[in-house]
């Protein structure tokens, strides 16, 4: 007996032995082949940083006390200070008292939000709408839109079809559309010797561009130049679209914004849709709502009837579901709150007039102070243009010098923030403008 004792404990202590060397060498795998996985992460380079938010982060970094921020796409007062909108805090301020919860948005988003969203864009009156032809959901504000659109069309455009983007645009167009798979080609937009709109070049682009392609058109307050068509040179470019069966993506980001009249500033979209484009329309309602953080947008495709707008809006929830699921809901029930009440709305307005008004005040000034400093250059371009900002035509050098020697930010290719500009910091700025500019030539060569 005491010699199987003796067997049965020998035994356990092979077993014990032959369980932590397993348990080692499962240790030795795990980490062997831990390392294994990590290495990849060895290779992966560093990204370039974004151009403009990297400005915006020099220019908090700057020490200098007089530093001039005309960088950042956001409203300022005429304090320089950020401004919410008295009819969205009053709009905050009835959901609190109502206690709205905090549940998930479906899929597509805030229902009563879509709806006034489509309302303020087409107008109450549009056919599509009338028709219950356009298909809508809610996004992530506009740059979630534009990115949807994009895979949409990349899931139902013919393989190898173009994207085309206005010469300059707004820079994150172009890695949208390159992510889902297109090739990105630039039409003429700005011409760069006058600072203004170069219509022939634009056209002329359309007629040669493939059959089919897909065209991004600014529908106010074109980003980065301000430099928008007249609604006889819109029509030009409907007509220039509809003969090459152009694919239309309207952005509109400044609706209201651009000039204080919501109605003007969706005219190129009304036509649009009367000449029949199967457009898409990417909203955003951070600039014209001031809702930068709450990131609230829609994206809707008008139709040919109610039925394809179905499968159509059915589609789009396929994208946005293994996306993001559903889009956050505070800044979509701000936006619905205000557009629903007639009171309200009819306040926002006003104030949305009066952001317009200030930047134009500002675009008058910054002209007549440069003037006043004798400059050789025709800078009629600041009070032609439109919107949050301003195309000066200055070169990289001149806005290098902007930065270095008097702590003025901006981006590279001269786009200037009007929200930026105040009347405490205008003469500044146009004096250190005119300074730069001077002995240079302003615009292209």
């Amino acid at each position: 007996e005491k010699l199987r004792q003796g067997r049965r404990g020998r035994c356990a202590q092979v077993q014990q032995k032959e369980q932590k060397t397993m348990a080692a060498a499962r240790l030795t795998l795990l980490i062997c082949g831990g390392a294994s996985a990590m290495s990849y992460l060895k290779q992966v380079p560093q990204g370039a940083p974004d151009l403009i938010l990297g400005v915006a982060q020099a220019f908090r970094e700057s020490p200098a006390p007089n530093k001039v921020n005309l960088v950042i796409g956001a409203y300022r007062d005429g304090k320089g200070k950020p401004w919410v909108l008295p009819s969205v805090r009053t709009a905050e301020s009835r959901l609190v008292e109502r206690g709205e919860v905090k549940e998930y948005a479906g899929i597509a988003g805030i229902p009563t939000f879509v709806e006034r969203a489509l309302e303020f864009a087409y107008g109450k009156d549009c056919p599509a709408l009338v028709e219950k032809r356009v298909a809508a959901v809610q996004t992530l504000s506009g740059t979630g839109a534009c990115r949807i659109a994009a895979d949409f069309y990349s899931k139902f455009l013919p393989k190898g079809t173009v994207a085309y983007v206005s010469d300059p645009t707004w820079p994150n167009h172009i890695p949208i559309f390159q992510q889902a798979g297109f090739e990105v080609r630039k039409y003429r937009y700005l011409d760069r010797k006058t600072n203004r709109l170069d219509l022939d070049g634009m056209l002329a682009d359309i007629a040669d561009a493939p059959e089919g392609s897909i065209f991004v058109m600014h529908a106010c307050a074109h980003n980065p130049t301000g430099v928008d068509p007249t609604p006889e040179q819109w029509k030009k470019i409907s007509e220039a679209l509809t003969a090459r069966d152009a694919k239309v993506l309207v952005d509109m980001a400044y609706q209201g914004f651009a000039s204080g009249d919501a109605e003007a500033d969706n005219a190129a979209l009304r036509l649009l849709v009367a000449d029949g484009h199967p457009l898409l329309l990417a909203q955003s309602f951070a600039k014209n709502f001031g809702l930068y953080g709450e990131r609230v947008g829609a994206l809707s495709v008008v139709c040919e009837d109610a039925a394809e707008a179905a499968r159509v809006s059915s589609q789009l929830k396929l994208i946005i579901r293994p996306m993001y699921s559903s889009p956050p809901i505070h800044g979509a029930m701000l936006v619905a709150e205000v557009l629903g009440d007639e009171n309200l709305c009819a306040q926002y307005y006003k104030e949305c007039e009066s952001m317009a008004a200030r930047i134009k005040k500002m675009r008058t000034l910054l002209r007549e102070k440069i003037e006043a400093e004798q400059s050789p250059h025709d800078w009629s371009h600041i009070t032609d243009q439109i919107g949050m900002f301003a195309f000066t035509g200055m070169c990289p050098q001149a806005v290098a010098e902007l930065t270095s020697d008097h702590a003025i930010f901006l981006t590279a290719d001269g786009r200037i923030s009007m929200a930026g500009i105040n009347e405490d910091n205008v003469g500044y700025v146009a004096s250190a403008m005119n300074k730069v500019t001077a002995e240079r030539k302003l615009g292209a060569n």
